[in-house]
């Protein structure tokens, strides 16, 4: 894979080589290189025009200090996509891939003020009564099953077998789904980040959140479902739905790109081999490059100004769409000094301001677990392709692998793998797999539930 030193510029015919054009954040030039974009980019100065997909103009801001100021101060800069002038004006294509990202949904994410308040409240309320150690039991449990899955074949895609099923399984029992609500989210949320059926994957999502909220108003559990529901701000059920739909995305997308992102950091960096720290300092060290230098989600965070504004020499007009670049903005040059010297968690993969991620501590508590209990229960796991072959999932707004293929020593079956019903011929993610044994895309909650039992 090549380094952002090795490119002087965006590919030859990339907008961004000529003066005012607006440079393209979707495609396969920008995935596989997005570093050299941000360079370009940052001539425009803090912010620079993008075009997110066809027909989606937006500023990107590249600038850590701008990136700040703009995350800081909701009363210039608001989140509510309602104030989004070309949408409202028809400029914009209701089919875009990116709309289902960026359109309103009355959640936390999209609000401000005093809705903002009461529904971030419900959230952060929610999240503060998960038992980290019942956490860490159950992420613990998913590990093993997942890669009781596979550690008999000797080759695995980290990201399908693993990476993106293991935040989704844990959701799941986060969020009291039983087993049949549960294989519909997992169903849903997976096949919208794959982009496969997207239509009928959000279609049954949407069905199985419906069918969720329906559950917990007649039988309310230990679960951040029932909590968000008995919560003194009193949530509507289209306020549970559409908060639930952002908490399990932010909270699965992101996890699965920093578990997959740092596990190819230790696969291939010279710099986690033979390190003389302890694995768990290694994994969290991988980690926390993985967010500093690669941030799971890379641009997002669209505020829409309240009114014309000047951002340090960049002019953004109300009601256009203006982007955060956490990548750009956390490899900043302005901080190339100043890195050494700030804190661990000085970078904004997180956010920062009243629209921070609330969940960031759980959510480094399964990452941490998980690559641990990978690295421990397969040894001698490597890199199966060779590292420049890795490719990126495009898109404007996440930092993504395709695929991590691995390889290791193969273990003896464990006897309780084998629990779930299954047909040969599954498959896993996107990959088939000719085994017995292992669970269909859509029925991996149940299966994990039945396993677990065994």
């Amino acid at each position: 894979m090549q380094s952002p030193s090795e490119f002087q510029g965006p590919p030859p015919g990339c907008p961004a080589h000529a003066g005012g054009a607006r440079v393209p954040l979707h495609g396969p030039e920008f995935a596989a290189a997005p570093e050299a974009f941000y360079e370009q980019l940052r001539k425009y100065g803090p912010a620079a025009p993008v075009e997110l997909a066809p027909g989606v103009e937006a500023a990107l801001v590249t600038d850590y200090a701008a990136a700040l100021h703009v995350l800081q101060n909701p009363d210039t800069f608001a989140r509510d996509s309602r104030r989004w002038r070309a949408l409202n004006e028809g400029r914009v294509p209701l089919d875009s891939p990116v709309l289902p990202m960026m359109a309103y949904r009355p959640n936390c994410l999209f609000s401000d003020g005093a809705d903002h308040m009461r529904l971030r409240q419900a959230v952060t309320d929610s999240l503060a009564r998960v038992d980290t150690h019942r956490l860490s039991r159950h992420a613990e449990r998913v590990a093993s099953y997942l890669i009781s899955q596979f550690s008999s074949r000797g080759r695995v895609d980290l990201v399908a077998d693993y990476a993106q099923m293991l935040p989704l399984l844990v959701f799941n029992d986060l969020f009291g789904c039983p087993a049949e609500i549960g294989d519909r989210l997992v169903f849903g949320i997976s096949g919208i980040f794959d982009g496969v059926d997207a239509e009928k994957a959000n279609e049954v999502l949407g069905e199985a959140l419906f069918d969720l909220v329906a559950l917990k108003r007649a039988t309310p559990g230990e679960d951040i479902t029932s909590w968000l529901m008995g919560h003194q701000s009193a949530l509507t059920d289209a306020e549970m739905i559409h908060q639930l739909v952002t908490l399990m995305a932010a909270g699965t997308e992101p996890m699965q790109n920093i578990i997959a992102g740092a596990l190819r950091l230790l696969l291939t960096d010279e710099k986690y081999a033979g390190g003389q720290h302890s694995a768990s300092l290694l994994v969290e060290d991988a980690i926390n490059d993985v967010l500093w230098n690669s941030p799971p989600i890379a641009n997002y965070a669209v505020h829409y100004p309240l009114h014309d504004v000047d951002l340090s020499g960049s002019k953004l007009g109300a009601g256009a769409p203006v982007v955060i670049s956490f990548a750009a903005a956390n490899t900043d040059p302005n901080l190339s000094v100043g890195r050494q010297t700030l804190s661990k968690r000085a970078h904004l993969a997180w956010g920062a301001g009243p629209h921070a991620c609330p969940a960031k501590d759980p959510a480094l508590l399964v990452s941490v677990l998980a690559i641990e209990k990978l690295l421990n229960s397969l040894p001698d796991i490597d890199l199966a392709v060779p590292e420049e072959s890795l490719t990126w999932r495009p898109g404007p707004f996440h930092r993504a692998l395709e695929s991590l293929p691995a390889r290791f020593t193969p273990l003896r079956p464990d006897k309780r793998s084998t629990a779930p019903s299954s047909t040969v011929g599954a498959t896993v993610g996107n990959t088939p797999v000719q085994q017995q044994g292992t669970p269909q895309k859509g029925r991996w909650w149940s299966s994990f539930l039945t396993w677990w039992k065994v």
